[in-house]
């Protein structure tokens, strides 16, 4: 588990946007995956997700309050916490500001369509060059297709890790882009749910918002976040 704290990027979250700025201007593809306690939890259990990690083609972010305060309790310089939702809209508008292109995959179709009109009429200088719904059974096909589209921004919004999983598989077929797994944020964006109210965002509990508006989320909350919790107990105690 200590492992995976030392991946996590320490600067801030507007040093992090400046950076995927620099890196889209230049061309220099970028991997993301943003780390919440779930993240690493099921990177303690399968080996291939651990993997990928812990590549050093990866850029691991503090997507979640338990990993930045945990983080810093272990002696780790972690700043702030990055959110995917909010890397999603500054790519949007890093995009839009330097008519890159984009490539979207993941959520309904409903949520899709709603995305492609939100990018349309909000992001009109940032070039959509494809957008297709989660539910397609062949997704290395699609990626096959968004290689020879050489988008600047791949968002993937297909749940964690499947949506890691898939990038890391065709990484190194791509010389350029920046490739994010987003999870809901396709939902929010589009306006097809709400996001927590400010309050929840400020304090970093938008976890807690979700499980009040969807209680069906406490199972899977208990056996990532909790055990979470119990786990880094006993690595507090080996030092």
């Amino acid at each position: 588990m200590r492992d995976f704290f030392t991946k996590l990027y320490q600067n801030t979250f507007e040093d992090f946007v400046l950076l995927l700025e620099e890196n889209i201007k230049k061309n220099i593809k970028t991997f993301v995956v943003t780390a919440n306690p779930e993240t690493f939890m099921i990177a303690e259990k399968e080996t291939e997700f651990a993997n990928l990690i812990l590549d050093e083609k990866t850029t691991v972010v503090p997507d979640g309050i338990g990993i930045v305060k945990t983080a810093q309790m272990l002696h780790y310089s972690v700043s702030e916490r990055i959110s995917g939702i909010d890397l999603a809209y500054e790519l949007l508008r890093i995009g839009n500001e330097n008519k890159k292109s984009i490539y979207l995959l993941g959520a309904s179709e409903e949520v899709k369509e709603k995305m492609v009109e939100k990018i349309k009429n909000e992001y009109p200088n940032l070039h959509l060059k494809g957008a297709v719904n989660g539910f397609g059974s062949n997704k290395d096909k699609e990626f096959n297709k968004i290689k020879k589209l050489k988008p600047d921004i791949i968002l993937v919004a297909l749940g964690i890790p499947a949506q890691e999983k898939l990038i890391y598989k065709h990484l190194d077929d791509f010389e350029k882009g920046i490739f994010i797994g987003v999870g809901g944020s396709f939902d929010v964006i589009s306006g097809n749910k709400k996001r927590a109210p400010k309050m929840f965002q400020k304090l970093g509990i938008e976890w807690l918002y979700r499980l009040l508006k969807e209680p069906k989320r406490i199972k899977r909350f208990y056996h990532n976040n909790v055990k979470f919790v119990f786990k880094i107990r006993k690595i507090k105690k080996v030092r």
